[in-house]
């Protein structure tokens, strides 16, 4: 790659907040000072149910102007108003001029080609100070410019680029991204504002990449040049809330993602199915599930899956647990259960339980103590955990998982309950013995928070020297640490439930494995995603894949 073209609106700023609904509010008092018989909170109330309704693209003023019989002097006076030259105080994404800086320093030709009004773009660009970070700037007049693909024209002749070595990056498909793939250019979509649900008319349209923040951009370029998207394998190895954040992240990556998931679950929702129907626990198979989707209406699922009945008969159960229990009785297996739920839910990828059997996981305690049961084992209050076994000797582990090991590029572990989670998989001996075997990067992410009953008073090293105790010694290539660390406001919140921030500690650097430290924490001011069981500092999804693969890069480009 040579060149990348950048889109402006929704792309390098938010455009969708308030700047989009300052414009609806002056074309709502435009509307009724030209005669429209409403108020302007009901103008601006249609232009929104209009766009919802049908699309960000759709002509709403046009619309509305039909719907009261006005004519095309209306419609000059709204959209003039619409199209205004004020412009708010604007911000750029946070990681905007440091991805624009390192991309030149990786010499990528750099343009920024915006499509409006010249002189409120123009305006916008200079509010930005956007200026110093591009070879060129180009405002496509979209009154009596250019059309844009003449534009993208004029860049490729006057630089003599390639289409095949040019990325563009933008929020419309159907417009930038469109003309993008129509000159053989890799084509980026931002998925941000009114644009990111729009989808491609015909798979030729379809999106190279989709990102959600502009700092992935340059690990996407580098991977492109190593596997693409659809021949990128990776595994991740977990349960628990960890997995699904890992596996929404990487989902910008790879479409071939598996997900190994510990069926040891005996608490809540899937304990008691798991009791009752005699199957194996769903709840961390369906959470991977709706991590995976790739449908419209993938919030819609997290709602759906992620519902607990609070009263009756089925207080406390989860109405994604039941439908995987329905689907194994139909199916006549788990397996094929979560193969059924797959094609409903439209994943990229695939989500295998680790075994077959239904077994538990039990615990010897420092004081010498046995308990057993998932449950048991994560209960807070105890003596600490000293060995973690499984119930059964003779544990049936699914062919598959043994082939997607064998075949990945990269193999994830964790984030996750570090026993629950993560060592009740490696207690699996086909899996501990494959990744033993397999070539493929392997990477351990450490929990940024120290869970009761499993982890109390861990620091980053006693974390990773027991995945070695379970694994094995030099088989990791990679651990990857948070170096984030909230306020100590924000952290007595969380050692009120009894968790500490997991630090880095001198003992980690003696240790014979590459450990990187990063900030992989989450924005805290966000909701919580609704798969958590506890309100606890979770990883980034997008942080946490970046820089998953960015690793791989690095090591994948040193072999070379």
């Amino acid at each position: 790659m040579k060149a990348i073209i950048f889109d402006l609106d929704d792309t390098l700023y938010d455009c969708t907040g308030s700047l989009l609904v300052a414009s609806r509010k002056r074309a709502a008092k435009a509307m009724i000072e030209a005669g429209l018989p409403c108020t302007e909170e009901k103008a601006y109330i249609m232009q929104e149910k209009l766009l919802k309704k049908y699309g960000p693209s759709y002509q709403v003023i046009t619309e509305i102007a039909k719907r009261f019989e006005k004519n095309s002097e209306f419609v000059k006076k709204v959209v003039s108003a619409y199209n205004s030259n004020e412009v708010l105080d604007l911000k750029l994404f946070p990681d905007v001029i440091p991805t624009l800086k390192k991309l030149a320093l990786e010499n990528y030709k750099l343009f920024l080609l915006s499509t409006g009004i010249h002189e409120r773009q123009l305006k916008k660009i200079k509010l930005l100070k956007l200026e110093p970070y591009f070879d060129e700037i180009i405002i496509n007049d979209q009154e009596v410019g250019l059309l844009m693909k003449d534009c993208f024209e004029m860049i490729i002749k006057k630089y003599q680029l390639n289409p095949k070595n040019v990325v563009v990056v933008g929020d419309r498909v159907k417009v930038e991204l469109r003309i993008a793939k129509s000159f053989g250019m890799t084509a980026i979509q931002m998925l941000h504002g009114r644009f990111k649900v729009e989808t491609e008319d015909d798979i030729a349209n379809k999106p190279d990449y989709k990102i959600k923040r502009i700092f992935q951009l340059p690990t996407v370029l580098k991977l492109k040049s190593i596997k693409t998207r659809d021949k990128l394998k990776i595994v991740a190895l977990g349960g628990g809330t960890g997995l699904p954040i890992v596996l929404e992240g990487l989902k910008t990556y790879s479409e071939n993602l598996t997900a190994i998931v510990t069926v040891t679950d005996s608490g809540r929702s899937s304990g008691i199915i798991r009791e009752q129907y005699g199957i194996l626990p769903p709840g961390d198979v369906r959470n991977c599930l709706v991590a995976l989707s790739e449908t419209e209406e993938q919030e819609v699922l997290y709602r759906l899956f992620q519902y607990r009945f609070n009263k009756g008969h089925l207080n406390g159960m989860s109405l994604g647990n039941l439908l995987m229990t329905a689907l194994t009785d139909i199916t006549g297996s788990f397996e094929m259960a979560i193969k059924k739920a797959s094609e409903i839910l439209a994943i990229k990828g695939k989500v295998l339980p680790s075994m077959l059997t239904s077994t538990h996981i039990c615990a010897e305690l420092k004081d010498g103590t046995i308990v057993e049961e998932e449950f048991n084992v994560r209960a807070p209050q105890k003596s600490p955990i000293e060995k973690l076994f499984l119930r059964s000797n003779n544990i049936e582990c699914p062919p598959e998982v043994i082939s997607e090991i064998c075949k990945a590029d990269v193999i994830i572990i964790g984030p996750g309950s570090l026993y629950t989670s993560i060592i009740s998989n490696l207690l699996v001996d086909d899996i501990k013995e494959s990744l033993q075997k397999t070539n493929a990067v392997k990477i351990y992410i450490c929990n940024i928070v120290t869970q009761p009953g499993q982890t109390d008073n861990y620091a980053a090293s006693d974390y990773v020297k027991t995945v070695i105790k379970y694994l094995g010694e030099g088989i990791l290539d990679y651990v990857l640490v948070n170096n984030n660390f909230p306020n100590d406001s924000i952290l007595e919140k969380y050692r009120k439930e009894g968790a500490e921030i997991v630090t880095i500690d001198k003992d980690l650097a003696e240790i014979n494995v590459k450990v990187e430290t990063e900030d992989l924490i989450e924005n805290i001011d966000h909701d919580r995603i609704l798969w958590e069981k506890q309100d606890l500092i979770r990883h980034d999804p997008d942080k946490l894949a970046n820089s998953i693969c960015r690793l791989y890069t690095e090591l994948s480009l040193a072999k070379k």
